[in-house]
């Protein structure tokens, strides 16, 4: 069974300040109003947020469904995109495992891997026992995965009181800010030298390919950042 003490904990520490979840439901909202402009109609829109839960992930889906793209080929777009949530899964599993614990709960709660979710996590685990975590997380998942929800829904109400330079400005909200985590997260040398050569790398790769610079500067700098660091 869940255990609701931390269940709720677990909800209640989304609503702090410097939590990122003020900066997803600012990039939903400009998704919501995305979708309404696309011609999305209010249920589509949200069962994209219910089922995905990934922003990158949705509009990759909504621009493939525009353009006509298969269902084979939004599936296979949407995978690539959302692969990113690979690591942090298995950054964070080693974090959530106990003995005591049923594994369907893992199996369940997977769904609320996002960088959002995973960030909350990631910064409040250790005052939790681990054998707790797990429904921790599930309150931390089912909070941010709520103010997706609506989010989205209110964006897409409020569609036309949102011009193109608003809409923009609430979509960049959500990078700007995980890049301030990513500077702050700056404290060893591998994280160190993989944020910063992907910050050359990326653009760098730009030139040699725009649709893939962002995975090849990533898992190059990522990479070098790594083994370099192993070195040192």
């Amino acid at each position: 069974m869940i255990n609701l003490k931390y269940f709720f904990k677990g909800i209640l520490v989304v609503k702090g300040i410097d939590s990122p979840a003020f900066a997803l439901g600012a990039s939903l909202i400009a998704l919501g109003a995305l979708f309404k402009d696309l011609g999305f109609s209010i249920h589509q829109s949200f069962f994209s947020t219910f089922f995905t839960y990934a922003l990158p992930g949705q509009v990759v889906m909504a621009e493939s469904i525009i353009v006509g793209a298969s269902l084979l080929n939004i599936f296979i777009a949407v995978w690539l995109v959302n692969v990113r949530l690979y690591p942090m899964t298995v950054s964070l599993m080693p974090l959530l495992m106990h003995e005591k614990q049923p594994r369907w709960k893992y199996y369940l709660f997977s769904h609320f891997i996002a960088v959002s979710s995973w960030t909350i996590m990631k910064s409040n685990y250790e005052k939790i026992e681990k054998e707790n975590r797990i429904d921790f997380w599930l309150g931390i998942g089912v909070a941010t995965w709520s103010i997706a929800i609506i989010s989205t829904l209110i964006g897409y109400s409020i569609s036309e009181h949102l011009n193109k330079e608003m809409m923009i400005g609430l979509a960049i909200v959500n990078p700007v800010y995980f890049t301030c985590i990513m500077i702050g997260a700056m404290k060893t040398f591998q994280i160190t030298s993989s944020i910063i050569l992907g910050a050359i790398l990326g653009p760098a790769f730009y030139f040699i390919s725009p649709e893939w610079c962002i995975l090849y500067g990533g898992l190059i700098a990522g990479t070098l950042g790594y083994f370099v660091g192993e070195k040192k």
